[in-house]
């Protein structure tokens, strides 16, 4: 087991616990709850914990924003701690679906429902604007079979885009998923698109009126569509005996929902759709500067509550009615305005952590188009970046928009997806990335910030797994009948199961015993290597010489204090024997304060071996045999 494990235990613990969470989505770079009970959500303990940015709550959803090793971190929660990793139950739709306002609850559904496809739509939008530049300079002929191949590779995506959405709505609105494929299938069927010449051309089921539409490529449509089988799927499941419910529904489902999609659904969503367009079009022919202004400033906003991704299905609409989209670009403004904010912190700063802090934030941003690190680990906690960032936003999307600048495809703005870009109007574009970056730069050198502030925080985004640590001792655990862990405190014995912490006591953490310490210092059980030494002083991992990884936690929830009453002796990285102090604690005022002070030791990487024994003494003292490992080959 290793760091990521270990923040994922602490999360889902400050989440109210693994009961407590109904489901568990994540996009980029956050970790997105939806819980029973929001007053466990604790925001003070999640924003000090080592790898956890920051703690937002957002429209009844709960999110902790963990940079780039989100995916990790949420593999972790959902095949090790046996998080739902998605709403795949009825407790699911009824608590999450009555929280927050309407728009946020629109705008959340969007975000789960368009993240998973995200990748696909950013890879094929760049491959297709790859054939653009290959066609350009005659690299390929666009007539032969290898553009037609790879046009054909760019464009399924987009093609099939409604069998996509039919998929993850069918995951977000608790349908039956292929139910949903097959009946959003039927739009795209040949028998049904043949019966079309001309969009708009009219043809009749059993005498009632149908208006022929094109739905390849379309959004809303399936959305419509899978949404309202969700209903009609639990409304059969109600009367439909369970012995024939595999077949009845699914049979009723196509039979019902694909006449009601082509006479009403379908029309609905393509005639909103277009509206939708012809809206922003207007915008745009009313003042461009305007809309790109609004854009540019607000974008960062969105991303703080994350909203953002309720704009995407309004880009990818764009993109399938007029081949380009407006509102991307001036976004991007905002990407760079970040960007710059991180860098002006980076030449500003004088803390050689938070200049690193900000170099490591800023080459995400630039690159790949990721901004949360950089307005949650400096924008929002110093705040006059984020005023410098919305500044320039603000002016680089009013040219950006006034310019009428456009991208061809559904990409995350960066330095590595300009091709995207590169339109009859890519110049204007490279202008207002420019602008925005080096503004966002220049006003935050000058506006400045407070160092001093939260300054324990800025190293904790970065994690580094137990076991990949570059000084270990060579020695190896070949060959040993059993493995010896020592007492690392003096104190009475507890079963790990007996913790009061739910999280060590189900062993998810790993199998070992716990000490009630009647001392206030912390020695190193075996030889190895500091793996990892929380900011908070509280918590330490220690990975000997032949390969296990300890975890030695001291106390219940004294995370709190952030460091107060902790003192290493100890670095993270150092080398030390048996018996060498590791921690001291002021036991007393712990106690006095309220702490429950019992510490568990546990053994990280349990799977690793045959059994771990621990002691059946009542108590013991530092130095004292606590556990022994048996190594899996006896």
């Amino acid at each position: 087991m290793n760091a990521y494990h270990m923040l994922a235990g602490e999360i889902i613990k400050h989440v109210g616990g693994k009961e407590n969470v109904i489901s568990l989505t994540h996009c980029i770079t956050r970790l997105r709850f939806s819980l029973r009970d929001s007053k466990k959500f604790n925001k003070t303990i999640l924003d000090k914990l080592d790898g956890v940015i920051l703690a937002v709550e957002s429209n009844g959803q709960y999110q902790v924003v963990v940079g780039n090793d989100v995916a990790k971190i949420y593999n972790v929660m959902i095949d090790d701690f046996g998080i739902k990793g998605d709403s795949s139950s009825a407790d699911t739709h009824q608590s999450t679906e009555k929280k927050g306002n309407i728009v946020g609850r629109i705008f959340n559904k969007m975000s789960s429902i368009l993240v998973p496809i995200v990748p696909a739509l950013a890879g094929a939008g760049m491959l297709k604007a790859l054939l653009v530049i290959l066609t350009t300079y005659q690299f390929v002929d666009p007539t032969g079979s290898t553009y037609k191949i790879l046009a054909a590779a760019s464009n399924s995506v987009f093609y099939f885009l409604p069998l996509l959405l039919a998929f993850s709505c069918a995951k977000s609105f608790n349908a039956h998923p292929f139910v949903s494929v097959a009946i959003v299938g039927a739009l795209l069927e040949p028998t049904f698109t043949g019966l079309m010449q001309n969009q708009g051309d009219i043809v009749e089921f059993m005498g009632i009126p149908v208006v022929l539409m094109k739905y390849s490529s379309t959004l809303i449509p399936a959305i419509l569509a899978v949404w309202a089988y969700s209903y009609l799927e639990r409304f059969l499941k109600r009367f439909i005996h369970q012995s024939i419910e595999m077949i009845a529904v699914p049979m009723l489902g196509l039979l019902i929902m694909v006449p009601v999609i082509v006479i009403a659904v379908g029309p609905i969503g393509v005639y909103l759709g277009d509206g939708i367009g012809a809206g922003i079009a207007y915008l745009n022919s009313v003042s461009g500067m305007l809309t790109g202004a609004i854009i540019g400033g607000g974008w960062t906003l969105l991303v703080m509550f994350g909203l953002h991704w309720g704009l995407v299905p309004v880009m990818l609409n764009n993109l399938a009615l007029h081949g380009f989209d407006t509102i991307k670009p001036a976004a991007a403004t905002a990407t760079f305005a970040s960007a710059g904010a991180a860098f002006g912190v980076f030449l500003k700063t004088k803390d050689k952590k938070l200049k690193s802090f900000a170099l490591s934030t800023m080459v995400p941003a630039l690159f790949a188009g990721v901004t949360e690190p950089i307005v949650y680990g400096i924008s929002i906690k110093y705040k006059r970046p984020l005023i410098a960032s919305l500044i320039a936003g603000t002016i680089a999307g009013g040219f950006v928009g006034a310019m009428g600048t456009t991208v061809m495809a559904y990409v995350f703005p960066a330095l590595t997806t300009l091709p995207a870009f590169m339109t009859n109007t890519f110049a204007y574009y490279v202008i207002g990335i420019s602008m925005s970056f080096a503004l966002s730069t220049i006003l935050t050198y000058i506006l400045g910030f407070d160092e001093q502030k939260d300054e324990n925080k800025v190293s904790d985004v970065s994690i580094t797994p137990l076991n990949n640590n570059p000084v270990m001792r060579d020695k190896s655990a070949q060959g040993v009948s059993e493995l010896l862990l020592s007492a690392p405190l003096n104190g009475k014995v507890i079963p790990l199961t007996e913790v009061k912490d739910g999280v060590f006591a189900s062993e998810i953490m790993g199998k070992g015993i716990a000490i009630y310490p009647t001392e206030g210092a912390v020695y190193s059980p075996v030889d190895g290597v500091v793996s990892k030494l929380f900011h908070t002083r509280h918590a330490l991992g220690v990975v000997s010489d032949n390969g296990m990884e300890i975890l030695i936690h001291v106390g219940i929830d004294t995370v709190k204090l952030n460091g107060e009453l902790f003192t290493s002796h100890i670095n993270e990285g150092d080398i030390v024997s048996q018996g060498q102090l590791l921690l001291t604690f002021d036991l007393d005022e712990l106690v006095a304060r309220g702490f429950d002070m019992t510490t568990p030791i546990v053994i990280a990487n349990t799977e690793n071996y045959s059994n771990i024994l621990a002691t059946e003494k009542d108590s013991v003292d530092r130095g004292n045999i606590l556990i022994t490992v048996l190594p899996a080959s006896i």
